[in-house]
């Protein structure tokens, strides 16, 4: 009997991140006391004023299908977000809203892929990036942003990355896992690059905008080098500034092109996100943007604890990120050591294995990101739960030998 997967299936992973979450949850259902640091989700709660909006939505019977990629409503509120928050100027029709970033990015990538063409993902990257490329039908051309450097690309790097073949380049600032976040000369460097390949386009993750710390001043590359703007596909989203995972509502500015073939997409698979969901993005987007620097400073405050903590586990590297909610810290100091059970830390996937075994603690390994031996913490928790996780690290790293 012939196998039911799809050629297409079959050459992409189940995301890791969602299995270390699914592991955790199972655990503590069997009764196992597990902290679970994997998944990237804000843990405040949707401000009151959107849950309010999304009820009037419904009380008004704002039910009903909705245009394809997106409301007149939320279209011109995402308008006015680029214009206010990124100096970058958009029309209505040249607004993409999916159900969640990663509709928004699948789309283009659907819409623009043929076999062969390559997408430069920079590693350590978000884990469905490159099997997005491939479900596409696209090649991923993987390629590392060093520790050295920040976990940023080298414009040398991307350089020597392009070929006749490459099609787009993913930007994610700041970053899942790493949390690191180009600065406006870091990007310019970048833009010089692309300017030399007007064949590339530029697909940017800016969903963690908003979480960015110590001063650090957020920009995007269309911002930055306005020539780019053509080419560039500025992706963001509610789910993280706003903590409306669960609502599902990615969006886009793009050129109009680009933004007809998403649509075109769309209209033959999701359709339009939840009418109730785009209701309450108009008012994230419109509402009151105050809590904001509250939710900020306890992450900033949670990055510091565990950045500090980190680095008192023996064999633990960890650099201080820009922004997000990640921390990603190298095991390299415990390769090759002995568990207490006898089992070889040979690897960050055995290393995240035998720690979820030993401490009930659940990170995601580097591999699924593409750059070993590292680990990712989401520090997306409250700073009792972070520091009782960080202890439970000590105590692991100093039982190998």
């Amino acid at each position: 009997m012939s196998s039911l997967q799809s050629s297409a299936l079959a050459r992409v992973k189940p995301s890791a991140t969602l299995a270390v979450t699914a592991k955790a949850r199972e655990l503590k259902r069997a009764g196992r006391d597990v902290i679970g640091l994997g998944a990237g989700e804000p843990d405040f709660d949707t401000p009151d004023n959107i849950k309010q909006a999304a009820i009037a939505a419904i009380q008004r019977g704002e039910t009903k299908y909705t245009d394809v990629d997106g409301t007149p409503e939320l279209k011109a509120a995402i308008v006015a977000k680029f214009a206010r928050e990124n100096g970058l100027t958009y029309e209505t029709s040249q607004i993409h809203v999916a159900p969640g970033g990663k509709a928004v990015l699948y789309n283009a990538l659907v819409a623009t892929l043929s076999p062969g063409d390559e997408v430069i993902v920079p590693a350590p990257y978000w884990v469905s990036y490159p099997d997005m490329v491939l479900l596409a039908g696209g090649e991923p051309v993987e390629i590392v942003g060093e520790a050295a450097d920040g976990f940023k690309l080298k414009p040398e790097v991307l350089e020597a990355a392009i070929t006749p073949r490459t099609r787009w380049l993913i930007l994610n600032s700041p970053s899942n896992p790493t949390g690191a976040a180009y600065t406006r000369a870091e990007l310019e460097s970048l833009a010089e690059v692309l300017r030399r390949h007007p064949h590339v386009w530029v697909m940017t993750d800016d969903m963690y905008e908003h979480l960015v710390y110590g001063g650090f001043e957020y920009t995007t590359i269309a911002q930055v080098a306005p020539d780019l703007y053509e080419r560039t596909l500025t992706v963001n989203g509610v789910s993280k500034a706003y903590a409306m995972t669960g609502w599902r509502i990615g969006y886009a500015g793009g050129p109009r092109p680009l933004i007809d073939l998403m649509r075109k997409v769309a209209g033959q698979t999701t359709s339009n996100p939840s009418s109730i969901s785009q209701a309450a993005a108009v008012e994230a987007l419109n509402g009151p943007q105050d809590f904001m620097a509250v939710r900020r400073a306890a992450f900033e405050k949670r990055r510091d604890l565990v950045v500090a903590m980190l680095n008192e586990a023996e064999g633990i590297e960890c650099a201080t990120p820009e922004g997000a909610f990640y921390v990603y810290p190298s095991a390299e100091g415990v390769m090759g050591k002995t568990t207490e059970s006898g089992v070889v830390i040979d690897s960050d996937e055995v290393f995240a294995r035998e720690l979820l075994e030993a401490e009930g603690v659940a990170v995601v390994h580097g591999a699924a990101f593409g750059l070993s031996p590292f680990f990712r913490i989401s520090y997306a928790t409250s700073e009792d739960v972070l520091e009782e996780a960080c202890k439970r690290i000590q105590r692991f790293c100093a039982s190998l030998s």
